[in-house]
Order: structure tokens, then sequence, then C-alpha cells
């Protein structure tokens, strides 16, 4: 995270960030005779999904906020695998890919544009001086948040779905879990591009004088990863994921007792599945309110009590 942004990208999208959730998907033989191994993988999957949601909440280093949401998103490849889910953890790694790279690069142009700065409390109105730029960090940050129809969606709920579905103590921790992490992806995710894009300049006014748009080379390869951002998961879904595809061929096996869990997401209710869409309109509104309407917390007692918990989530 600490490289530069290019990097970050290669980094987060492709290559040793994954390269676990790769090694437990090839190693799935192993696993599935395995019960118990199954449930830690479990449990430590939700467990990380939701610690570093949490980590993200308050950090203001815009990189590190795109970082950290990398490391929620493992999470939920992780704990899937637990659940048997090891096609749905490859489509998630497959799609986090695109929308994690394009968030990266889109964070390296609006940082290369107002020279160097990377905290976002410094930001703040970039929206139309950097108009392409956030055309791409705005389709890049609803796809993690889950919006329909956006790569996210396809993958991320697949997920919820999947450990709603199943019966078992664990499925239902990491479910709880998931849903929260959820919440908190798309509430720290809007918050970046609320501090960032909207509002008015809490620049300098010489980061400001100095701001411009991406040179062509550079846009299209926002491009490029917006298209595989948008159109991956609608493509790809029935390609990657369902016990009718025979894509993977004998690359992954799943345990013959253990592979309903793949199916049981079909049977929730549709109020079920929609919760997560629902998160990311509260998200969206509590951000919108807590940032420009009012302030929180103006009680002596809840400010005490909401500066320790900044402190605590924000220092990480």
């Amino acid at each position: 995270m600490e490289g530069p942004t290019p990097v970050s990208a290669l980094i987060h999208a492709a290559t040793m960030v994954t390269a676990g959730v790769f090694l437990i998907i090839r190693c799935s033989p192993l696993f599935e005779y395995a019960p118990t191994v199954l449930v830690a993988v479990t449990i430590i999957g939700a467990g990380t999904a939701f610690m570093a949601a949490t980590s993200g909440l308050l950090q203001n280093d815009l990189k590190k906020v795109i970082a950290y949401s990398t490391c929620s998103q493992l999470g939920y490849m992780i704990f899937v695998c637990g659940l048997s889910g090891y096609t749905a953890s490859l489509f998630h790694l497959s799609t986090h890919a695109f929308f994690k790279a394009l968030l990266f690069l889109s964070a390296g142009a609006v940082i290369h544009a107002v020279a160097s700065e990377q905290d976002l409390r410094r930001f703040g109105g970039l929206r139309q001086l950097l108009p392409y730029t956030y055309a791409a960090f705005f389709v890049g940050s609803i796809a993690l948040m889950g919006v329909p129809f956006l790569s996210g969606f396809y993958s991320k709920d697949l997920i919820l779905e999947i450990s709603g579905g199943s019966v078992t103590l664990s499925s239902n921790f990491a479910y709880s879990l998931g849903l929260i992490s959820a919440f908190f992806t798309s509430f720290y995710s809007f918050r970046l591009l609320h501090l960032a894009f909207y509002g008015s300049a809490r620049a300098g006014r010489l980061p400001l004088t100095q701001t411009h748009e991406l040179s062509p080379r550079m846009a299209t390869a926002l491009f490029v990863l917006a298209l595989g951002t948008v159109f991956l998961g609608i493509f790809g879904r029935d390609i990657f994921v369902g016990p009718g595809t025979d894509f993977w061929n004998d690359s992954v096996a799943v345990n013959p007792t253990l592979a309903l869990n793949q199916l049981s997401g079909e049977f929730l209710s549709t109020l079920s599945k929609q919760i997560p869409l629902f998160g990311v309109v509260l998200a969206t509104v509590l951000v919108f309110y807590t940032y420009d309407r009012f302030v929180l917390f103006t009680a002596p007692y809840a400010y005490r009590a909401s500066l320790r918990l900044y402190r605590f989530l924000a220092l990480k």
C-alpha cells in the first residue's frame, strides 16, 4: 500500500494478496475431508471481513481505505471456502480484481492530480475538476458496495446467500458478520466518495491550481477496467458458478455431503436477499447526514465515548 499506486493495484488485484485464497481453492480436496478445518476457515474469514471493514470506517488516507477494503473482501472469499463455495470464492476474486484495480488506479490519478496529497480531509469538490476520474472512482466504489447489476453485486451477494442459506452455526456466524461488514463497506466507500469529490474544496490553493485530468493512456486503462467492473458479473455468473457448469472440470472438488451448501442460497426469501441493498441505502444516507447535515454525538458523555471509539478505529 505504501508503494506506487500501479504496484498497489497489481498486488491487491492479482498477485500475492489473493494467493492464499487461490491456494485454498486448489487444495479443496484436502479441505473437504477436514470438516473441523472448514469451520475454522469460516470463522477466521468472517472475523477478517468484519475486522478490516471496521478498520476502514474512519481512515483518512485515501489508499488505506481501499487497502482495508481488500482485506475485508478477502475475508468474504475465505469464509465462503469454509462453506464449500469454492467457485463463488473464485468468482468474487475475479470480479474484485477488476473493481479494486480500478479503485487503486483512480486513487493514483487523484493523488497525481493534487500534488501527491493523500489525506481525504484536504480533498473535496474534485468532481468538477476531475470528471473522468470521478466517473471511474464512482463505478469502482458502487461495485464494491454491491449496487445491483455491477460485478460486486453478483459475486458478493452470492457469498452472503450461500452463508445465509446454510443451517450450521458457523455459517450463521459468517452470515451475520458478512451483513454487518457489507454495511460498513458501503459506509466507508461512500464516505470516501463524499470527502474526495463532493462538497466544497478543502485543499490549499496550490494543489487545486495544479489539478489536471488523466492522460489518454491512463484514461484508456481505467476504461478497460470499468468495462470489466460493469459486465464481468453479468456474463460470468453462469460460467463461474453453479452445479450445472463444467467450466472448472475437476480442478475444484466438493464433498457430496457438503455440495448442497452451494444451492442453499436459492431457498432464501426475496426480502433476505435484499438486506445488503437496504444496507447500501442506509449507509449512503447516514454518510450524507453525518458529514453534511449535523454533527453526531454532541452530548458530553456521548462525545467522550465516540472519541474513544474514533481513536480505536482510526489509529489502526
